[in-house]
């Protein structure tokens, strides 16, 4: 049985996959905003799992997730807790974010727990290794890992890591992020750096509510970049428009929310591009224990947190969100999921349903009656 889906926070663990994990909480409450979050937490976890266990259940006896294998986290680092120290968070969402936290971080114990779940780096496959280690940056003076997913803030943070390793004057600076230079991947180091590097440094990531991040990806590329648009989008056009089979003057600049989902669902998950492949395939979170698992709806308080805990400097701060970004709101998540058929929608969410479950995200209500409001 694979576990919930809630609302997502950042994690922390420590001992090993098969010690289990144990949340560090920070300690930045008062003691009876503390008292009064331990006393809510049992109950909220219980009424987490029964939700997110009945929820899949009904998945699979509709047929929802076409057989898939579910992949249970693992990995838990062996390092002991570090609290948490945010400035100016608010008490009540910490002791939030706490209860939350030990939600996600339970769902992870127990999915990579399972026996057909990867339990190390070298038991992935090839391809599956290849991705994950082409997308873990490395930082030694600081000494941690940061594996980096399109669409949750990563080119903000591939701003601190140049700021951090000198590349860079400071985040602020306004040039074109090159996603490439200046950038130490694990995947450049030898098998016994690589090893070294995995169990003694830090580890962090960030996850994104999936649909959010899929629409993201949609809007950014075959609206705003050509070469998508050349590459992917007139590829879409020809598989999917009736009548274009053969157009090789087709721009691709045009495709629509529903021409890419079908696109989606004909993609091997270990073959897709980086910018909509889930994030679990991506940053393999079964067979690296990851210290910390920020999320994009608290993106602000998440960074603060892991600066603080990799040591940055006083001066290095998480940049803001640029202007010219545009933002996926709930209300343009609801228009494009509701357009989508009903069926489309089923075969969908399946392909990243271990996104869903292991980060702990409700899926999408794309119900009749809510898609008519």
């Amino acid at each position: 049985m694979m576990p919930p889906r809630n609302q997502d926070f950042g994690l922390k663990k420590s001992g090993g996959a098969r010690s289990g994990s144990v949340i560090n909480f920070r300690k930045t409450l008062n003691s009876g905003s503390l008292r009064r979050s331990s006393a809510v937490l049992p109950s909220v976890l219980t009424f987490a799992v029964i939700v997110a266990s009945g929820g899949l259940l009904l998945m699979i006896e509709k047929g929802m997730l076409n057989s898939m294998e579910t992949p249970p986290p693992r990995g838990y680092s062996k390092r002991s807790g570090y609290l948490r120290q945010a400035r100016n968070l608010d008490p009540a969402v910490d002791a939030e974010s706490q209860i939350l936290q030990e939600i996600r971080n339970r769902t992870i114990r127990t999915m990579c727990g399972q026996k057909n779940m990867p339990h190390s780096v070298w038991s992935l496959s090839p391809l599956q290794k290849k991705t994950l280690l082409q997308h873990i940056l490395v930082n030694d003076e600081h000494r941690f890992l940061y594996c980096y997913v399109p669409k949750v803030a990563c080119s903000n943070w591939k701003r601190v890591l140049k700021v951090l390793s000198g590349a860079l004057e400071n985040v602020d600076v306004n040039i074109k992020m090159n996603h490439k230079s200046d950038l130490l991947f694990l995947s450049s180091l030898k098998p016994e750096e690589i090893r070294y590097r995995l169990k003694h440094y830090f580890k962090f990531m960030f996850v994104r509510e999936p649909m959010e991040r899929l629409l993201s990806a949609y809007r950014n590329k075959f609206g705003e970049i050509k070469a998508y648009q050349e590459k992917y989008g007139a590829e879409i056009i020809r598989r999917y428009r009736k009548g274009h089979a053969k157009d090789t003057a087709v721009a691709g600049d045009d495709v629509t929310f529903a021409e890419f989902v079908r696109y989606l669902l004909d993609e091997d998950v270990d073959r897709m591009n980086e910018h909509w492949m889930p994030i679990y395939n991506l940053c393999q979170p079964c067979a690296v224990s990851y210290d910390f698992i920020g999320s994009y709806e608290h993106l602000e308080s998440d960074a603060d947190y892991v600066l603080q805990r990799i040591s940055a400097p006083p001066h290095v701060h998480f940049p803001e969100r640029q202007t010219w970004y545009k933002p996926v709101t709930k209300e343009t998540l609801h228009y494009y999921l509701c357009s989508l058929s009903q069926k489309l929608l089923r075969e969908l969410l399946p392909k990243y349903i271990l996104d869903f479950s292991l980060f702990t995200y409700p899926l999408p209500n794309t119900t009749t009656e809510y898609c008519r409001h």
